[in-house]
């Protein structure tokens, strides 16, 4: 961990699935200092004493920022000496989303602007903006605002030198916070039947702990204005149902099919087709660099890429498909599951 030997880093929307992951994998290094911005003093209060109890040598490296990324004086107020920022503060669930899209846009768009912008004036190192699936081919409002918060943090990337802005894209984490497969867990131990909304939706699957690698990965890979997407496996939904019922106990014949959600998908894309087009391939990873060209279009008028129309997308209906066996062991591999599964 030689690069954070002694930095300052700051995660925005600290408190959350992501914020804890980090913790966990970076609080026993040689890190100087992890600060966790977000606007919950409850959540704030609760990780305290949790990573006290746990971590009491090195707790101390946490340090907590009560503020909101939609106000901008909170954000300038956290900055002082941070090195580094991953930025993780979001408004995530498509439905909430559908029905307040200006709640989105404060948190998800002007929120990232006035992260940016505050980094830029600190002269951070380097910010890495996490984004998601949905921001490629948006249909919802959750997607739309994330793809609007990339298209913000390329503007800002070309207004500095000084501070290296990436975007990471990943799909569904499992077991973070709101997602599906603590609700299947209470279904079984509730004994209710477990609901899913539509059996051959496929969506892209991957642990926190890969999520946290792709950050890592774009935080020493990337260059500025880079959008970075991993190789992620994908299933169906009814797969991923079926797992969580071998693993508990639940009753495959009795999964309840619920319907498809406001603004969901049938499948989600990584990686559009335009993107593809210009993407680098880096093993586990994609690179989408930057469109730094300036705003003289002229020249352009007469130039075309033919080889554009000739490259897939990267989505899930394409990428690899895991059967119930591979779905089962991603699964159960997760230490949320197995934690649960000892107390089942």
């Amino acid at each position: 961990m030689s690069l954070f030997k002694d930095k300052t880093l700051l995660i925005s929307g600290g408190t959350g699935s992501f914020g804890n992951a980090v913790l966990r994998r970076f609080l026993r290094t040689d890190i100087g200092e992890i600060r966790i911005f977000s606007r919950d003093e409850k959540k704030q209060d609760d990780m305290r004493h949790e990573y006290q109890a746990k971590y009491p040598d090195v707790a101390h490296k946490i340090k907590f920022y009560i503020g909101d990324v939609r106000d901008l004086n909170s954000c300038r107020t956290a900055m002082g000496d941070v090195d580094y920022i991953f930025h993780a503060a979001a408004l995530k669930q498509v439905p909430s989303c559908e029905f307040f899209p200006m709640q989105a846009v404060y948190t998800n768009v002007i929120g990232t602007d006035n992260i940016l912008t505050a980094a830029i004036e600190a002269k951070v190192k380097a910010v890495i903006c996490l984004s998601t699936d949905k921001a490629a081919y948006p249909i919802n409002a959750m997607g739309i605002t994330k793809a609007i918060e990339e298209k913000v943090a390329i503007a800002k990337s070309r207004q500095t030198t000084t501070t290296k802005i990436c975007c990471t894209r990943y799909g569904n984490v499992m077991c973070s916070r709101g997602s599906v497969i603590p609700l299947w867990i209470d279904q079984i131990r509730n004994g209710q039947p477990i609901t899913i909304t539509e059996p051959s939706m496929t969506r892209f699957i991957m642990s926190l702990d890969e999520a946290v690698d792709l950050v890592l990965f774009a935080f020493e890979h990337g260059q500025n204005g880079d959008i970075l997407v991993q190789k992620a496996p994908a299933c169906t939904i009814q797969t991923q149902a079926e797992a969580v019922c071998e693993l508990f106990g639940g009753k495959k014949e009795e999964i309840m099919v619920i319907g498809i959600r406001h603004g969901e998908k049938m499948y989600e894309t990584l990686l559009t087709k335009e993107e593809a087009a210009k993407a680098e391939d880096m093993g586990n990873f994609y690179r989408v660099p930057a469109d730094n060209r300036d705003l003289n279009y002229d020249k352009f008028f007469i130039e075309g890429d033919t080889k554009r129309v000739l490259i897939e997308e990267f989505n899930s209906n394409n990428t690899r498909r895991l059967n119930l066996e591979e779905t089962k062991e991603k699964i159960s591999a997760l230490e949320y599951i197995q934690n649960e599964l000892k107390n089942n």
